[in-house]
């Protein structure tokens, strides 16, 4: 099929606005899959995806589609995430497309996340058709809506397609919006090989799946192929496309978006955002890549059994096969053994690994509290960057540690303005801006420190807004502020797993609430136990765990009263000695349960 019947597109919107159903009903329309095979949220293809109801990996699929001017054009469908944590699914994606269809809530209008979605398909040049989805809700307003995408993402409303992902309304109209509006793929006359790796999964049968967007050339079984990123040169044993099963193809041409099994053993040999080409005819320079994924938030990883360490470590060399922004390296810690220090992009992207980890791998873990990465200047001079708590210098040292800010926008019903202000406060943030968007919502536009925003910030948000509320923030800049590494202390020994960088105003707060919860779970001892938070020196929180108490005198029946005191002055020098040479041994379970508590 010729370059001119193809079209590459992506559908984009918030969380819930209707992607994957749409997904669904494009695949029922055009045949693609047979009535007994349909099911809800087809492409959501992991348990985790069904469970939680959201998407995690961008999932792509080719559909033939008969348009009304009688030709039969090749649709390649990618369905992205909404979530915040997957904007980097959302642009790898976006980079194989030359179209987007941006969903909108015809209920909620635009949110947050469509804001950031759109900028995406902007910077990518991609052509945007607007739909506005589930149109037979009671509380749809549809002019609204068209009054938004003018307003606040500068669309033409009268663009936009009214329709019903559920009940299958407006599905031919977005389907000839597609063939009519998104343009065919741009072929090179060179005619070499071209191809840009968007994802790629781990087969334990076949090694790496890489999945393509071919920009020029052809690619087919028995070919040679080199990456650019590596130099490595592979055999390609099958090419193929998704339907949305993987279906294989002899051969796979310009505009064209499938899968490449080649003979790639490891995670190493393929990065993601790599050009591919073929290793006797190659392409002079590789093809414009997106920029490599940061990770954000940084986590140590351990499993509970410490012998299932090589099994952890191969479980996560294969996770980074298909998800590009998640980052392992080896470290030891002396109360929890040999783990791994991990970055991710936010929080949710941490829970979804590590549930990953045990489902699909069988893997017990647990996660120390996460932290981001400071800047740290000393006082000699130099910069150094700290993402691990332990790897603070000295403070005589330091002269600045710097955050990561992070720019949030918040969209919110008027009424909560006022809750939604104080939360930001709360945070350590400051308020920039604040925009009506409609006649019921405001946009409010804060900066506010990363590290406040990774644990509950999304979770206060929705419950002070009864759920209305959503959020979307970017990486803004460095700023310098008043932190410290604060320890805690069991029996005067400081504990490695429970060191953060915290706040100076807020070290108090968050030593004694860490000091009352290991309280909580550390056993008791024959002596009294301290847990004590400290910053430097000095102690800011305590609490104490009462000794074991044991009735040494319950022998001594009636007798001299001396015969007591006698042993109980006995039993007070031996609990003094103790306390001066006793050790605490922290069971495991008692890091666990204080660490999945955070």
């Amino acid at each position: 099929m010729s370059t001119e019947l193809t079209r590459n597109f992506s559908i984009i919107a918030h969380i819930d606005h209707g992607k994957t159903t749409l997904s669904d009903r494009l695949m029922e329309f055009t045949d693609t899959i047979s009535q007994r095979e349909q099911q809800a949220q087809l492409l959501d293809a992991m348990d985790l995806e069904r469970e939680r109801g959201i998407t995690i990996k961008s999932h792509p699929v080719t559909v033939a589609y008969t348009a009304k001017d009688g030709k039969t054009y090749k649709l390649n469908l990618l369905d992205t995430p909404g979530h915040v944590d997957f904007s980097y699914e959302v642009s790898r994606s976006l980079a194989a497309c030359d179209g987007a269809l941006l969903l909108i809530d015809a209920a909620q209008g635009v949110e947050a996340q469509t804001v950031a979605n759109v900028n995406l398909a902007l910077e990518q040049n991609l052509t945007i058709i607007p739909i506005i989805n589930k149109i037979d809700l009671p509380s749809a307003d549809v002019p609204e809506c068209k009054k938004q995408l003018e307003d606040v993402l500068a669309i033409d409303g009268d663009l936009a397609i009214p329709a019903s992902a559920k009940a299958g309304l407006g599905i031919e109209d977005i389907l000839e919006a597609i063939v009519t509006r998104v343009p065919a793929p741009t072929d090179n006359s060179d005619n070499l090989l071209r191809a840009s790796v968007f994802d790629s999964i781990y087969d334990t049968y076949r090694g790496v799946v890489s999945y393509i967007r071919v920009f020029s050339g052809s690619v087919k079984k028995g070919d040679r192929i080199k990456l650019f990123a590596t130099k490595e040169t592979y055999e390609v044993k099958e090419v193929g496309v998704f339907t949305p099963k993987m279906d294989k193809l002899d051969l796979l041409e310009s505009g064209d978006v499938g899968y490449v099994i080649a003979n790639m053993k490891s995670a190493a040999d393929v990065k993601i955002g790599d050009t591919m080409t073929n290793s006797t005819h190659p392409c002079p320079e590789p093809l414009p890549g997106y920029k490599e994924i940061q990770p954000m938030v940084f986590s140590g990883i351990y499993p509970i059994d410490t012998s299932d360490y090589e099994n952890l470590k191969t479980a996560m060399g294969k996770l980074q096969i298909n998800d590009a922004a998640f980052t392992f390296s080896s470290e030891s810690s002396a109360a929890l053994g040999f783990g791994f220090r991990c970055g991710f992009l936010g929080l949710l992207h941490m829970e979804i690994i590590q549930e990953r980890l045990r489902r699909e791998f069988n893997m017990d873990v647990i996660s120390t509290y996460p932290s981001v990465i400071y800047e740290v200047s000393l006082t000699d001079g130099t910069e150094t960057l700290v993402d691990n708590p332990t790897m603070l210098p000295d403070p005589q040292v330091i002269a600045e540690i710097r955050e990561p800010m992070v720019k949030v926008f918040v969209m919110v019903p008027g009424d909560y303005i006022g809750d939604v202000i104080q939360l930001v406060m709360e945070k350590r943030g400051s308020i920039e801006n604040t925009e009506t968007i409609d006649k019921t919502r405001v946009l409010i536009t804060s900066t506010i420190p990363l590290s406040e925003i990774l644990i509950d910030f999304n979770d206060k948000l929705k419950s002070m807004t009864k759920g209305y509320g959503s959020m979307d923030y970017e990486h803004a800049h460095y700023q310098a502020a008043k932190l410290v590494k604060m320890d805690i202390l069991i029996a005067a020994e400081p504990v490695e797993a429970f060191a953060t960088i915290v706040h100076r105003d807020k070290a108090e707060y968050r030593g004694r609430d860490l000091a009352k919860r290991l309280k909580e779970v550390i056993p008791k001892q024959l002596f009294v136990v301290a847990i004590q938070a400290a910053i430097g020196g000095k102690i800011i929180a305590r609490e104490s765990i009462s000794a074991m108490s044991k009735n040494v005198t319950a022998k001594c029946y009636g007798g001299d009263i001396s015969r007591k005191r006698k042993l109980l002055e006995k039993q007070k020098e031996g609990k003094k000695k103790m306390k001066a040479i006793g050790k605490v041994n922290i069971p495991q379970d008692a890091f666990i349960k204080v660490l999945k508590s955070e």
